[in-house]
């Protein structure tokens, strides 16, 4: 049985408090919270488990087998490390840190006391993800040509963090899941408007192997929008988060170019051949992300969406900062 602490009962902390405490193996054993009002939401919510402000009492209790920071990213490596360092494993809220220096400091803690960082990139446990992933690596869709994904709406607004660290670390993770050639330049661009954050944003990701990658990130749309396009050589898909039914959308259409010796112009012709929506795995990703988390642990395995995946996502973010602080120069990375 692990017996897990969670600090932070805000947006995202009811959620992961209700999946720990719904999985298999697992015992929420204390939530911290500095909130009167939300100590009072713990208490109506889960009557047997401790609910304290004082944080101590989730990274030092001898209890306490693992800790979830479920808090501003700013402070998710004091949180982190503190947990590390009293032999806690850590599930951590997305981004993993906020720099690349932090990133790697808790993977180095972590691999030193042997235990477990797990990063909540929660969109790689959905079924939609899973489906392209294997559509990915069996060959369907072909060579990848190209990753482009919008994640716009109207709010929420962070006080700490700009539209990027806010948005795109969904869609980074999910890329750095999907796309297997590697990131060699970034470029980003935004503008701010309200609140001295960039509140639009866009990225743009050179990947190896002729591979492009595009994310459109707002706070300031009037429609809400999910969708990723990944365009390859024999197939492409369309991934719409928002379409209840049939989220997932393989076109066979594409491009094919051939040429002849001796003539110096390509030949273009463009296929188009049928939809269909593949059937997609209807469960709760976070349900399974925390479940994959504790079987992670007991079984002493090293999770796909760890402390590396974290700070591959972090490199990304932190390029796209320097890249807007240059008016869009693209960074090495």
């Amino acid at each position: 049985m692990i017996r897990v602490g969670i600090i932070g009962y805000g947006y995202w902390g009811p959620h992961i408090a209700r999946n720990f405490h719904a999985a298999d193996d697992c015992e929420v054993s204390v939530i911290c919270d500095k909130s009167p009002a939300a100590q009072g939401r713990i208490q109506r919510a889960y009557p047997g488990v401790r609910a304290t402000c004082d944080v101590s009492e989730v990274l030092s209790s001898p209890q306490i087998d693992a800790v979830a920071v479920i808090t501003p990213v700013w402070t998710h490596f004091e949180l982190a490390k503190a947990a590390l360092e009293n032999g806690k494993h850590v599930f951590v809220e997305k981004p993993f840190t906020s720099t690349v220096a932090q990133a790697e400091q808790l993977i180095e803690l972590a691999a030193k006391k042997h235990l477990t960082i797990m990063v909540d990139h929660t969109f790689l446990f959905t079924g939609a993800v899973k489906k392209i992933e294997q559509l990915t690596k069996d060959g369907t869709l072909g060579k990848l040509y190209y990753y482009d994904s919008t994640r716009v709406n109207l709010g929420l607004f962070q006080h700490d963090v700009n539209v990027i660290w806010d948005l795109a670390p969904h869609d980074l993770s999910i890329m750095d899941h999907l796309v297997h050639s590697k990131p060699e330049y970034l470029a980003a661009t935004g503008q701010s408007h309200l609140n001295g954050h960039q509140d639009v944003a866009y990225i743009t990701v050179y990947l190896s192997d002729n591979v492009i990658a595009h994310f459109n990130v707002n706070w300031l749309s009037p429609v809400k929008v999910r969708t990723t396009l990944l365009g390859g050589e024999k197939k492409m898909v369309v991934w719409n988060d928002l379409d209840a039914d049939e989220k997932i959308k393989v076109y066979d259409k594409g491009v094919d170019i051939k040429s002849q010796q001796g003539v110096y112009e390509l030949l273009v012709s463009y296929r188009t051949g049928d939809m269909w929506a593949p059937k997609v795995e209807q469960t709760e990703a976070l349900a399974a992300e925390i479940g994959y988390f504790i079987d992670c642990i007991t079984r002493d395995e090293v999770p796909f969406n760890d402390g590396l995946a974290g700070l591959r996502v972090v490199k990304l973010l932190e390029a796209a900062d320097r890249s807007l602080a240059d008016m869009g120069a693209a960074v090495r990375l």
